[in-house]
């Protein structure tokens, strides 16, 4: 059969192979070739949009750049016509008030032959064609000051748009009034016992820009400027500084993670900017007069006003307190074993995440703002504080005030991945799915916490976002020469100065774009190294004194100000709820 054929089936078979194989090896040259082009592609792609996205951010400069100048123009003629209306309205003013018998002498003097029983009716026209005009200037004033005050709303919104597309740090700064410990050994009193009015150098020019008047011996005065998101004047209060920073608070329940910051020279106002007064007993918020209460009590107060509007158990809160002491970190509300508070030393680590984390902080559950005051006031009596020749109650360590706040989802709503399946299986077996209610049962937690400040766990019942709102009372910088420690205390300003060094070094790399930002180099700024690098909106409240003695400490305040201003971290992410399933 095979003979009469001449085919053998193993050599057809064979040849088959042999076609099957080049025809394999040809599809795969052509996946590789596919491959490397979609790669080239890929490359071009991403430098494409590297090259739009520098060309957008260059067009947002120029734009904003423009729109500064054409709003300064502006608002200067808005504010010259409203002067000129002043002007006017106070010279009819003026007018007025110089009595009937005044304007009855010059109808006199102008109608010499008039009837004196004419004298007052035409003093009476007179007086009505002024109230008129000076009605008229009135009204127009009102136009022009409500045009100016719509124009530099709708210039602010457009500058915090521009803020928020470039990442940029938020600076606030606010000057202190002088104080009765300004007039301490090296200031110069006059004899009626009131101080000289040339030792006041810094001023609120008007609510963006601070004028220090820079002057040394035989040398002509220089007036410096500085200009900042607002400037705060000695004489506005808590209740207008926390207005401008209630806004950020909403963003909070958004999804983005928020920072709050003071930083200053000791006794330039930070504690009491963040705080508000305190009791010299007991450091306890002095909260008698709420109007003093300062930005930590009020954020939290309207976090939970924020809070309550939502529906009941979708959300809540944590709060943890922290004091950064010689570069070291401690948890002032861990617990002994009698449940008495007491400061625990705690580590900072990165995680693979690129987080900062501090494991084993502990955490404590909060419903409303008397709880969280109740909390940070047995904190706040931990906290170390030192006299110096500067401040009778010098913070002596940065205070990290932290509320982590949880926003619970129902699981059935939203579709899950494989992924989410394998970890809602691993979360159920530590976490239950009345999660608040057996929280509020077990208040304190002391656990090591998710890398990401908003990491989204999953149950089978329920997913979880956290988001967090860190507020910081930095300790103050010194001169070592104008505060006089010595021993214990000299040793913790030169801690204080270094971790306050680190922090300018961490935003002047930023600033740069550098490779390596040196975080670790402090605690202060590991502990900060996600607020700081760009995973939360960032606002930093310069305090500043305006007296003449605390000149150079004001300008290297005013000047780390500027430079954070100046830094550019890109736009702030918000925090991913889970994403709704398709139907199938």
């Amino acid at each position: 059969m095979r003979a009469r054929s001449g085919l053998d089936p193993g050599s057809v078979w064979a040849q088959r192979l042999g076609q099957l194989e080049r025809r394999l090896r040809t599809k795969e040259e052509r996946i590789v070739v596919l491959e490397t082009e979609n790669a080239a592609l890929h490359l071009k792609l991403a430098e494409r949009l590297k090259q739009d996205l520098k060309s957008l951010r260059s067009f947002a400069l120029e734009l904003s750049k423009d729109f500064q100048r054409q709003s300064k123009t502006y608002l200067y003629q808005v504010l010259t016509a409203v002067q000129g209306i002043q002007l006017q309205n106070e010279a009819m003013q003026r007018h007025f008030l110089s009595g009937v018998e005044k304007r009855k002498n010059w109808v006199r003097r102008l109608f010499p032959t008039l009837p004196v029983c004419w004298h007052l009716r035409a003093v009476l026209l007179l007086e009505k064609v002024f109230q008129i005009k000076a009605f008229d200037l009135e009204q127009s004033l009102q136009e022009v000051t409500e045009r100016y005050e719509k124009e530099k709303q709708r210039r602010r919104a457009l500058h915090n748009t521009l803020v928020e597309l470039r990442g940029n740090i938020r600076v606030h700064c606010r000057i202190r009034p002088l104080l009765p410990f300004d007039t301490a050994a090296g200031h110069s009193v006059s004899q009626d016992g009131q101080r000289n009015s040339s030792e006041k150098v810094a001023y609120a020019a008007d609510d963006e820009t601070v004028l220090v008047k820079c002057s040394r011996p035989s040398h002509a005065s220089i007036n410096k400027t500085f200009q900042f998101e607002r400037v705060y004047s000695p004489s506005e209060s808590q209740d207008t500084v926390f207005a401008d920073v209630a806004p950020l608070l909403t963003s909070l329940l958004d999804g983005y993670n928020v920072c709050i910051m003071a930083y200053g020279q000791t006794g330039s106002g930070k504690t009491y900017t963040m705080l508000g007064p305190q009791l010299e007993e007991n450091f306890a918020y002095c909260i008698e007069d709420a109007s003093e209460l300062g930005i930590i009590p009020r954020a939290t107060q309207e976090v939970f006003r924020l809070i309550s509007e939502k529906p009941p158990g979708s959300y809540w809160v944590e709060v943890s307190v922290v004091e950064v002491y010689n570069n070291e970190i401690f948890d002032l509300l861990a617990k002994d074993s009698c449940g008495k508070v007491f400061g625990v030393k705690r580590d900072v680590v990165t995680t693979r995440e690129g987080k900062s984390d501090v494991p084993l902080l502990t955490y404590e559950t909060v419903e409303n703002a008397s709880e969280f005051l109740h909390l940070v006031n047995k904190g706040l009596q931990l906290r170390v504080r030192h006299p110096t020749l500067v401040h009778a109650h010098s913070s002596r360590s940065h205070l990290v005030v932290t509320l982590t706040i949880t926003t619970i989802v129902s699981g059935d709503n939203f579709g899950t991945s494989w992924e989410d399946e394998q970890t809602s299986q691993r979360l159920n077996k530590e976490v239950s799915c009345t999660f608040p209610q057996k929280m509020r049962e077990n208040k304190s937690t002391s656990s090591s916490r998710a890398s990401s400040p908003a990491q989204i766990e999953a149950t089978e019942k329920m997913k979880q976002v956290k988001t967090r709102l860190q507020l910081v009372d930095l300790a103050g910088s010194e001169c070592v020469g104008m505060s006089g420690v010595t021993g214990a205390a000299l040793r913790e300003t030169s801690f204080i100065n270094r971790s306050l060094s680190a922090l300018a070094d961490v935003l002047g790399a930023i600033a740069e774009q550098r490779s390596h930002v040196p975080y670790r180099n402090s605690k202060l700024t590991h502990l900060l190294q996600d607020s700081v690098g760009g995973d939360a909106k960032l606002l930093v409240m310069l305090c500043i004194s305006p007296d003449q003695k605390y000149l150079t400490e004001s300008m290297q305040s005013l000047g780390f100000g500027t430079r954070a201003r100046q830094v550019q971290r890109g736009q702030v992410k918000k925090k991913s709820f889970p994403v709704p399933s398709k139907a199938k």
